[in-house]
């Protein structure tokens, strides 16, 4: 009996050595990329002209964030620029508000979107809607939850200009609004920093690509060429399916940090934190389910297992030398989660560090959220996302490579 105990301690060791190794990994790539990644407003301006801008901006149901949005569109201090807000079908005010501030303002330009056809997501037909009314040279993609500062226009056609960039997307300040979402978003924000990291989407060498949805702007000639979003029609993150097809067509791309300028919503309450990290485990299983399972796996050992683990260890008494391994083997990788997500609470969220010591509790919702996307994309149910309800069946996503 000792003898199988130890086999299974050495065992469950040498994967929690695993995991510690990922998270020195992992922290590190997280440091070097708060280090390393360039500022929207730290560059050197050679810019010397002044192309449109089309402001694309997709509502739908967003009475409560769209008023906000346009203020801090109209105040821009960039002055060739439109903005075009196609309602998307909305069921509450939403369409009344735009029609209100184009009535006051005209660099408002409001659409009614035509019916959704078949195999579109909702935002992406919206998207090409307005792209059908835009006459600028180059286009803006954000969101109706999304706030900017006055001078944020200016400084990303600046940019993009100045490094004579195809495309150029930045990343938000996610703004958080619930417990629950404070405690989970740092667990799930420590992988961007790794493969997904701006530092690899800057790399012409790496294969990563993607948008941040709230911020990014291209020249139109660009998004024609990788097809637009008719291109990406069907895919759940669209804006990661976009980038990707940017950085695959050999388009010069530039990711940035604008969290001091640009404020997004990532998830609005619990349910919609919900169905957004259902969204982010959904395109990898219909993908590639095998290895959707493996990340599965991966994820619920690297973000959650260490701490049961530690916690059932040090409740039995500990005599034999490989349970002792294990007990220190388990702190030693909790310990490590929690150094990471202290530092993507401070450094990356800019939220209270209280909220990092609930790590174990952020990275349970994650894990679970990630399960039920599996459970879900595995029975081809329709997925839920904005008051709509999409069948994936058929639909092949192509967001995220595994």
């Amino acid at each position: 009996m000792e003898l199988i105990l130890d086999i299974f301690n050495y065992t469950l060791t040498a994967i929690l050595i695993g995991i510690c190794g990922a998270w020195v990994f992992l922290i590190k790539s997280m440091v070097d990329s708060f280090r390393f990644t360039p500022y929207l407003d730290k560059f050197e301006n050679t810019s010397k002209t002044n192309p449109k801008v089309s402001v694309i901006l997709p509502a739908r149901n967003e009475e409560e964030f769209i008023s906000k949005c346009l203020d801090s569109l109209i105040d821009q201090d960039y002055k060739n620029y439109e903005i075009i807000v196609i309602d998307d079908s909305s069921e509450d005010n939403t369409q009344k508000i735009i029609y209100k501030y184009a009535e006051k303002h005209s660099k408002v330009i409001p659409i009614i979107a035509r019916p959704k056809p078949d195999g579109w997501m909702g935002k992406n037909w919206a998207c090409m809607e307005g792209y059908k009314k835009a006459s600028g040279e180059l286009l803006l993609f954000t969101d109706a939850d999304t706030k900017h500062s006055q001078n944020v226009i200016s400084l990303a056609v600046g940019h993009l200009v100045s490094f004579n960039l195809d495309a150029l997307s930045a990343i938000p300040k996610m703004m958080t609004f619930d417990f629950w979402t404070k405690v989970t978003l740092p667990m799930i924000s420590t992988f961007l920093h790794s493969r997904f990291s701006a530092l690899n989407v800057n790399n012409p060498a790496k294969k990563t690509g993607y948008f941040f949805g709230s911020f990014f702007i291209l020249k139109k000639k660009t998004y024609e060429n990788v097809g637009m979003h008719e291109g990406v029609k069907h895919e759940i993150i669209e804006d990661g399916a976009l980038g990707k097809k940017v950085k695959e067509a050999g388009h010069k791309m530039k990711m940035v940090r604008g969290d001091h300028l640009i404020d997004a919503v990532w998830a609005r309450d619990k349910s919609t934190l919900w169905n957004a990290l259902k969204r982010l485990m959904i395109p990898l299983y219909l993908q590639n389910a095998k290895i959707a399972i493996g990340i599965f796996f991966a994820v619920a050992f690297l973000l959650f297992v260490p701490f049961p683990i530690f916690a059932v260890s040090l409740s039995i008494p500990i005599e034999e030398i490989s349970s002792k391994i294990l007990c220190i083997s388990a702190a030693a990788a909790s310990s490590l989660i929690y150094i990471g997500a202290i530092i993507e609470t401070k450094m990356g969220l800019h939220l209270r560090l209280i909220h990092a010591l609930f790590a174990p509790l952020g990275s349970l919702v994650v894990v679970l959220g990630f399960l039920s996307g599996l459970l879900q994309a595995k029975r081809n149910e329709s997925v839920m996302w904005r008051g709509r309800s999409y069948s994936m069946k058929d639909h092949t996503q192509n967001s995220i490579s595994v």
